[in-house]
């Protein structure tokens, strides 16, 4: 079974917006360390908040 596209826009609801931003940025934060773990390597991860 195959996920459908997904449509990138913006979340107008300022809460909403702020905890989907702090819910993805734990899991990039959550796969850097795995990968940094599983590599031994150093990992380094820019993230914008505005």
């Amino acid at each position: 079974m195959v996920r459908g596209k997904t449509q990138i826009k913006r979340i107008e609801n300022a809460t909403s917006r702020q905890v989907t931003f702090s819910k993805r940025r734990s899991g990039l934060l959550k796969k850097a360390f795995e990968l940094s773990v599983l590599c031994d390597a150093e990992v380094s991860l820019i993230i914008f908040s505005t």
